[in-house]
């Protein structure tokens, strides 16, 4: 059996580019201080090892280094974001607005929020996973005090309208949060040209190590503060308390600074890559793309093949190839994907959907091993498949009623 082994999960996570580990190995034992502790050279050298850090990660955004508060991920820098709007805003309004194909982190965070006297309005998306500008601004009240859009569906790899929401939100004087873990590092994102006032993102989503994240919080026009939701030394300009993640955040800020260099010929590169194929994968029967190809992540494909259930076909190469069917943070579950289904898509389709999420050490002969593999196991399956076999013979699905057992 070939043991060759293909990632292409980015999405979920991405590797840690060595250079990144590099630049972190001396902060393990070399430089071991705490950035807090003020009174000799190794916290001196931590904190400004975190400094610099916080500096290349501005430069990625193009937004002020004291905008950036260190979390330890992406998951925390949504529930600051949420929680800590809410708290502080309280006296100007109580409803969030936000959308069905949010990542989970901002889901289960507004149902928490719900729960503590919030009003949350979860916007439909349309069938190419764009949201309707329009019913986002019907839906803005006098009480409403924020937005909260994913810049790139981690699914799907929809890219939402980021300027249009953000001028929406200023019109209204509403702040605009954005969770864009999937977008930061791939494509530019600056927050403050899209009339964004927070954002969270995570270093490994970007070939940083795992455990450290970001939240941009917008300093003026307007100065946007939240209530801390961890406290304790009153770190992070008094938004998130705790001891810094020294090495992670200095691997953060070498990942950022790769990125800026270079993220720009990675997305010309993986595009053509992605489309390759996607291109071999239409070749066959009933093969259809998710979500909006116009407006979508340059390494991402959502693609569901008719009558295979998808984690059955994983199950034909496991092995070999990483991918997902639905995220990775709910892939325990064997329930369809709720993106997809936010999408208009039934369970057939659903349920037949892989997501492939390539990445910056993706080999042109990683995707030839791919598209191999994958039709290889769509035809397996289907020969397999009595439904394969009805629908060759012209046999109408939606018609046909299944007995009860």
């Amino acid at each position: 059996m070939n043991k060759r082994r293909i990632y292409l999960d980015n999405n979920a996570t991405t590797p840690c580019d060595p250079r990144v580990v590099e630049t972190m190995l001396p902060y393990f034992y070399q430089h071991p201080g705490n950035a807090a502790s003020r009174n000799h050279p190794f916290g001196w050298e931590a904190e400004a090892a975190v400094d610099y850090a916080r500096d290349q990660i501005a430069r990625l955004l193009d937004v002020e280094s004291k905008e950036i508060i260190f979390t330890s991920g992406a998951t925390e820098s949504d529930n600051l974001a949420l929680k800590g709007v809410f708290e502080m805003y309280t006296s100007k309004g109580n409803h969030i607005i936000t959308s069905k194909t949010e990542h989970k982190a901002v889901l289960d965070t507004c149902h928490h929020l719900e729960k503590m006297g919030a009003e949350v309005t979860y916007l439909d998306v349309q069938r190419d996973g764009l949201i309707d500008l329009e019913k986002l601004e019907e839906s803005i009240k006098n009480n409403t005090v924020m937005v909260s859009i994913m810049w790139a569906n981690n699914e799907t790899g929809v890219i939402q309208p980021m300027k249009k929401i953000g001028e929406i939100c200023e019109k209204h004087g509403i702040l605009f949060f954005s969770d864009a873990t999937q977008a930061v590092g791939k494509i530019p994102t600056n927050p403050k040209e899209m009339g964004i006032h927070l954002m969270a993102f995570s270093a490994h989503k970007m070939y940083g190590p795992k455990g450290v994240g970001a939240l941009y919080v917008r300093r003026k026009g307007p100065r946007v503060k939240v209530t801390a939701q961890m406290d304790g030394g009153g770190h992070e300009r008094g938004m998130r308390s705790g001891t810094l993640n020294v090495p992670g955040i200095v691997g953060f800020g070498k990942a950022a600074e790769i990125a800026l260099m270079e993220m720009a010929a990675d997305a010309k590169r993986l595009s053509v890559l992605r489309d390759r194929m996607e291109n071999s994968f239409l070749e066959m029967e009933e093969v259809f793309i998710n979500g909006n190809i116009e407006h979508r992540m340059p390494h991402v494909a959502n693609i569901s093949f008719k009558h295979v259930e998808g984690e059955g076909l994983m199950m034909t190469f496991n092995q070999n190839i990483a991918l997902s069917s639905g995220s990775a943070c709910t892939s325990a579950s064997l329930q369809p994907s709720y993106v997809l289904i936010a999408l208009g898509l039934g369970d057939d389709l659903a349920h037949s959907s892989l997501r492939f999420s390539l990445g910056r050490f993706t080999k042109d002969e990683d995707i030839d091993f791919a598209i191999e593999a994958v039709k290889k196991g769509v035809n397996h399956m289907r020969e397999l498949s009595p439904i394969w076999e009805m629908y060759k013979e012209g046999v109408d699905l939606d018609k046909l009623e299944w007995a009860d057992h």
